[in-house]
């Protein structure tokens, strides 16, 4: 069956360049590209952190780490000045090819442009659709790659993002995140950085 919907034929599309990812990650047993299971993931917790989110936020949750892998972090320098330019380029990049596929898809150019806004995560803290893709983005992170991440940084500077990450997220996504299952190292980081 062929999608029909603009929504349905731009869910296809990001998905298929999603799909291009060469990083590979097993789930259950199978080969997944690395990119559709994040994009997958970042729509399962928008299910659970929205009763009803319109269909440009449920775009804009899937599309945020689009072709991600096509521009390695290590191509910017070390430290946090390269890290958010690297994060803005990304969010640039991606926002642009999903206002592409969405006209393409039949949406009209403004929304496609205010799914690139949410991408770029413009207006954080103002704005519901905004705070969602960051909710998201910040509870795929803790779920998936906190553990391994918290075993490469500093303590100290670890405990500062888990610090930065937590004031970027909205009630309901704490409320989320405190009921995750972590191993124990992890868990004990996370209730530092909260009672510091």
């Amino acid at each position: 069956m062929t999608p029909d919907t603009p929504f349905d034929k731009t869910l296809a599309a990001l998905d298929a360049l999603h799909a291009e990812d060469p990083r590979r990650v097993e789930v259950e047993g199978e080969s997944l590209p690395l990119e559709l299971w994040h994009g997958r993931r970042m729509s399962a917790w928008l299910e659970r952190l929205m009763e009803a989110p319109d269909e440009l936020v449920q775009l804009a949750v899937r599309a945020q780490h689009l072709q991600r892998w096509q521009v390695p972090r290590g191509d910017y320098p070390e430290g946090r000045v390269g890290y958010l330019t690297w994060r803005r380029d990304q969010g640039k990049r991606a926002g642009e090819t999903t206002a592409r596929l969405m006209q393409q898809a039949g949406y009209a150019a403004e929304q496609a442009e205010r799914v690139a806004q949410l991408i770029r995560k413009q207006g954080l803290g103002r704005d519901e659709g905004t705070q969602a893709v960051e909710d998201c983005a910040c509870l795929v992170f803790l779920e998936n790659y906190f553990a391994d991440f918290s075993k490469q940084v500093e303590h100290d500077h670890l405990i500062r993002i888990v610090q930065m990450t937590w004031k970027k997220m909205s009630p309901r996504a704490h409320e989320l995140a405190l009921g995750l299952p972590m191993a124990p190292e992890a868990r004990a980081l996370v209730e530092e950085a909260l009672a510091g």
